[in-house]
């Protein structure tokens, strides 16, 4: 008894031994001890490191809005039917639902977040580059296309042309989905999970993007960019050609600045997110896609909530995105690409949907600086619900507009009368606050919700 009596006593001063707090050594003065000073609170990535962050959205979508609003028409001036004018836009879905989470895997896990590089900025360098090859392929596919023995007959289809186009087009939307991906993520891992700073980093991101949309529209809408690059005039490549490829090359000049300022002057968040970028242990490591699919039973119900409805608005957003101009040189201005009597009142009326998607910008970017009051008075939730009750609204004015259109006589001129004009630049307009929603409330309600999970920002 005795014996056991001295091994419990032992283990009781061991256990209070481990309990007290280490004392803080004498270093004069007081004479005496005190607790160590907790240790401050880790610094936050100051704001304009996130406005320079979020500036490369900028360069991005000012090469978007230039394949939003010119290269519909521009494929049916090569050849491409009208009714299969959309599917050459399904790199866009496809490139969405493969490259975004593959990218976003890779940079949650292919480097630590202590890395000089960092995890996010080498993949934003690289689809940058990507996004400047392909524009470059793009602008050029009917020079190319000749090289290829192309009839440059108006009306003809060329189809060398053709096959350079999609090949650039494709790189294109897998190059912008390759970076808007990790843009976003980088913006989450500077934010640290704070909501609010989640939700600033992205309205300065959907900021960005405005000011991007506005440039790339007033781009498209200006039929002179021929007159400045006086050489992108060729024996294939007709002005409206030569304005196209005038103005990518625009565009990677931009996108060069914007990636720079965002990849060299910012640096990543050693902090945060380190236990996400660890690599797996050998026995613990899977295949991506089974990952990526296994990580859908983890998800909350909020979390699918979100994922559904973004689902949803985008279902109504893309044909609007992808047949905006088209529609307006269509049904608005009685155009047409491939009769060569009606390819000016087609081309005017494209010119026309450029103006007022600029002006779409315009509202987009005021609505992004309004968007953390409203989402502090109103709520994340009720501002994204309201913005699609506001697009459905919109989307059912078009409806109405071309029946109205239809119906009109427009007299000896063929000139569309001003009030459907009007009309249909204000629906424009209005447009975009709904799509400055779309844009930024999701992803930081996904981000802030997906961050808890330990799932990993980029997938």
């Amino acid at each position: 008894q005795e014996a056991w009596g001295e091994r419990a006593a032992k283990k009781v001063q061991h256990r209070s031994s481990r309990a007290m707090p280490p004392r803080r050594p004498n270093t004069g003065g007081g004479g005496g001890t005190s607790s160590a000073a907790p240790p401050p609170p880790p610094r936050k990535v100051p704001l304009r490191s996130l406005l320079r962050a979020a500036s490369v959205a900028c360069g991005v979508q000012f090469g978007w809005a230039l394949q939003l609003s010119l290269l519909t028409p521009y494929v049916q001036e090569l050849g491409i039917p009208h009714a299969f004018a959309s599917l050459v836009w399904l790199c866009g879905p496809l490139s969405g639902l493969l490259v975004q989470p593959l990218v976003g895997h890779l940079s949650d896990r292919i480097a630590p977040a202590n890395s000089p590089l960092g995890r996010r900025r080498p993949f934003i360098a690289a689809g940058a580059a990507s996004i400047a090859f392909s524009v470059l392929t793009v602008g050029f596919s009917a020079d190319l296309g000749r090289l290829f023995g192309d009839n440059i007959v108006p009306g003809s289809t060329r189809f060398g042309a053709i096959i350079v186009y999609l090949i650039g087009f494709w790189l294109l939307d897998v190059g912008n989905n390759a970076t808007q991906g990790p843009c976003r993520a980088f913006l989450a891992d500077l934010t640290e999970n704070d909501p609010r700073r989640t939700r600033i980093a992205n309205a300065y991101f959907s900021l960005f993007m405005a000011l991007g949309n506005i440039l790339g529209y007033a781009t498209g809408a200006y039929n002179g960019w021929y007159k400045i690059f006086p050489f992108t005039i060729t024996e294939s490549c007709s002005v409206s050609c030569a304005n196209l490829k005038s103005a990518f090359l625009l565009d990677i000049i931009i996108l060069a600045i914007t990636t720079y300022v965002s990849v060299v002057t910012v640096q990543d968040n050693p902090t945060f997110g380190s236990d996400e970028a660890a690599p797996p242990s050998s026995h613990e490591e899977e295949a991506f896609l089974f990952e990526l699919f296994g990580s859908f039973k983890y998800f909350t119900m909020p979390v699918w909530m979100v994922l559904i409805v973004t689902s949803l608005t985008w279902i109504g957003w893309f044909p609007f995105i992808l047949f905006d101009t088209d529609w307006m040189g269509r049904e608005i201005y009685r155009g047409s690409p491939e009769i060569v009597a009606d390819t000016q009142k087609y081309h005017d009326g494209v010119r026309m949907g450029s103006f007022g998607l600029m002006l779409n910008s315009v509202v987009l970017g005021i609505t992004s600086i309004g968007m953390e009051k409203l989402c502090r008075k109103w709520g994340a939730g009720l501002v994204w619900g309201v913005s699609n009750i506001i697009m459905a609204l919109c989307f059912v004015a078009m409806l109405i507009i071309t029946y109205v259109a239809q119906n009109l006589d427009y007299g000896p001129s063929g000139a569309p009368p001003t009030g459907i004009v009007a009309a249909s630049l204000i629906v424009f307009t209005i447009l975009g606050a709904p799509l400055s929603v779309t844009y930024s409330i999701p992803y930081a309600m996904a981000a802030s919700r997906v961050e808890n999970l330990g799932l990993g920002q980029g997938v």
